[in-house]
Protein backbone atom coordinates (compact mmCIF):
# COMPACT_ATOMS: atom_id res chain seq x y z
CA UNK A 1 0.00 0.00 0.00
CA UNK A 2 1.45 3.40 -0.92
CA UNK A 3 2.41 5.63 2.01
CA UNK A 4 -0.16 8.22 0.94
CA UNK A 5 -3.01 5.78 1.61
CA UNK A 6 -1.84 5.33 5.23
CA UNK A 7 -2.45 9.02 5.92
CA UNK A 8 -4.64 9.77 8.93
CA UNK A 9 -6.19 12.72 7.08
CA UNK A 10 -9.87 12.03 6.46
CA UNK A 11 -12.54 13.90 4.56
CA UNK A 12 -16.30 13.88 4.12
CA UNK A 13 -18.38 14.55 1.03
CA UNK A 14 -21.85 16.08 1.00
CA UNK A 15 -23.63 15.34 -2.28
CA UNK A 16 -26.44 17.82 -2.81
CA UNK A 17 -29.44 17.38 -5.05
CA UNK A 18 -33.01 16.21 -5.30
CA UNK A 19 -32.12 14.74 -8.70
CA UNK A 20 -29.59 12.38 -7.08
CA UNK A 21 -32.06 11.25 -4.41
CA UNK A 22 -34.83 10.67 -6.95
CA UNK A 23 -32.57 8.65 -9.24
CA UNK A 24 -33.02 11.07 -12.17
CA UNK A 25 -29.28 11.79 -12.11
CA UNK A 26 -26.51 9.30 -11.40
CA UNK A 27 -23.81 10.50 -9.02
CA UNK A 28 -20.53 10.23 -10.89
CA UNK A 29 -18.60 12.59 -8.63
CA UNK A 30 -18.14 10.43 -5.53
CA UNK A 31 -15.93 7.78 -7.12
CA UNK A 32 -13.90 10.37 -9.02
CA UNK A 33 -13.32 12.47 -5.91
CA UNK A 34 -12.50 9.42 -3.76
CA UNK A 35 -9.85 8.26 -6.22
CA UNK A 36 -8.32 11.71 -6.54
CA UNK A 37 -8.30 12.27 -2.77
CA UNK A 38 -6.59 8.91 -2.21
CA UNK A 39 -3.88 9.99 -4.63
CA UNK A 40 -3.43 13.12 -2.49
CA UNK A 41 -3.19 11.09 0.72
CA UNK A 42 -6.67 11.96 1.96
CA UNK A 43 -9.21 9.24 2.75
CA UNK A 44 -12.86 9.88 1.94
CA UNK A 45 -14.41 8.50 5.12
CA UNK A 46 -18.05 9.53 4.82
CA UNK A 47 -20.50 10.47 2.06
CA UNK A 48 -23.92 12.01 2.67
CA UNK A 49 -26.59 12.75 0.10
CA UNK A 50 -29.00 15.54 1.01
CA UNK A 51 -31.89 17.22 -0.80
CA UNK A 52 -31.95 20.77 -2.12
CA UNK A 53 -33.14 22.07 1.24
CA UNK A 54 -31.08 24.82 2.87
CA UNK A 55 -31.50 23.58 6.44
CA UNK A 56 -30.50 20.02 5.48
CA UNK A 57 -27.41 21.23 3.60
CA UNK A 58 -26.37 23.47 6.50
CA UNK A 59 -26.85 20.65 9.02
CA UNK A 60 -24.91 18.11 6.96
CA UNK A 61 -22.01 20.49 6.30
CA UNK A 62 -21.81 21.57 9.94
CA UNK A 63 -21.96 17.99 11.25
CA UNK A 64 -19.26 16.88 8.83
CA UNK A 65 -16.96 19.83 9.46
CA UNK A 66 -17.16 19.18 13.21
CA UNK A 67 -15.68 15.71 12.59
CA UNK A 68 -13.47 15.98 9.52
CA UNK A 69 -10.52 18.09 8.48
CA UNK A 70 -11.87 18.48 4.95
CA UNK A 71 -15.46 18.63 3.72
CA UNK A 72 -16.26 18.67 0.02
CA UNK A 73 -19.60 19.29 -1.65
CA UNK A 74 -20.87 18.37 -5.09
CA UNK A 75 -24.09 19.22 -6.87
CA UNK A 76 -26.52 22.05 -6.59
CA UNK A 77 -24.35 24.66 -8.28
CA UNK A 78 -25.42 26.09 -11.59
CA UNK A 79 -26.90 29.02 -13.43
CA UNK A 80 -30.52 28.44 -12.47
CA UNK A 81 -32.66 30.35 -9.99
CA UNK A 82 -33.23 27.29 -7.77
CA UNK A 83 -29.59 26.55 -7.00
CA UNK A 84 -29.26 27.18 -3.27
CA UNK A 85 -25.98 25.46 -2.47
CA UNK A 86 -23.77 28.55 -2.37
CA UNK A 87 -26.26 30.30 -0.09
CA UNK A 88 -26.48 27.24 2.17
CA UNK A 89 -22.70 26.89 2.47
CA UNK A 90 -22.38 30.59 3.29
CA UNK A 91 -25.05 30.12 5.95
CA UNK A 92 -23.25 27.08 7.41
CA UNK A 93 -20.05 29.12 7.80
CA UNK A 94 -21.91 32.33 8.75
CA UNK A 95 -20.15 34.28 6.00
CA UNK A 96 -21.45 36.40 3.12
CA UNK A 97 -21.53 35.43 -0.52
CA UNK A 98 -19.00 37.47 -2.47
CA UNK A 99 -18.29 37.98 -6.14
CA UNK A 100 -15.79 35.55 -7.57
CA UNK A 101 -13.91 37.41 -10.34
CA UNK A 102 -11.66 34.45 -11.17
CA UNK A 103 -14.72 32.27 -11.82
CA UNK A 104 -16.15 34.97 -14.10
CA UNK A 105 -12.85 35.14 -15.98
CA UNK A 106 -12.77 31.36 -16.45
CA UNK A 107 -16.38 31.24 -17.63
CA UNK A 108 -15.88 34.11 -20.06
CA UNK A 109 -12.84 32.32 -21.46
CA UNK A 110 -14.84 29.11 -21.89
CA UNK A 111 -18.04 30.45 -23.48
CA UNK A 112 -18.07 32.19 -26.86
CA UNK A 113 -18.59 35.95 -26.51
CA UNK A 114 -22.18 36.81 -25.67
CA UNK A 115 -23.25 33.24 -24.79
CA UNK A 116 -22.42 33.14 -21.06
CA UNK A 117 -25.65 32.22 -19.22
CA UNK A 118 -27.01 35.11 -17.15
CA UNK A 119 -29.34 33.64 -14.54
CA UNK A 120 -31.46 35.60 -12.10
CA UNK A 121 -29.45 36.78 -9.13
CA UNK A 122 -25.75 37.28 -8.67
CA UNK A 123 -23.62 34.62 -10.31
CA UNK A 124 -20.93 33.50 -10.01
CA UNK A 125 -20.53 34.05 -6.31
CA UNK A 126 -19.10 31.91 -3.56
CA UNK A 127 -19.00 31.88 0.21
CA UNK A 128 -16.11 34.01 1.41
CA UNK A 129 -14.42 30.95 2.99
CA UNK A 130 -14.16 29.28 -0.43
CA UNK A 131 -11.59 31.77 -1.76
Amino acid sequence: MPDKLKSPVKAALVVIGDEILSGRTKDANTATLALWLNEQGVRLDEVRVVPDVTERIVAAVNECRSRFRYVFTTGGIGPTHDDITADAIAKAFDVPLVDHPEAVRLLEAHYPKGTLPKPAGAWPVSPKVAH
